[in-house]
């Protein structure tokens, strides 16, 4: 694999990985039902390429958000 190769896919594949991340800690720092449904909703999250926008889109509003100590 050449240089203008590696960029190109660290490029690409970058975002994808720092809006999984983001989704995933979003996902665990969120209080939910129930404590299945929040695993559930960070392994979806968690879920390459796909999972982020799946839970920006549905599971991101069912959290409640805790309130700093």
């Amino acid at each position: 694999m050449d240089l203008h190769t590696a960029t190109a896919v660290l490029i690409f594949c970058a975002p994808f990985f720092i809006l999984t991340f983001w989704a995933v800690i979003n996902a665990a720092q969120k209080e939910f039902d129930s404590l299945p449904k929040k695993a559930a909703w960070m392994m979806v999250a968690s879920i390459p390429f796909i999972g982020f926008i799946v839970y920006f889109l549905f599971g991101r509003k069912q959290g409640k958000n805790v309130p700093a100590p």
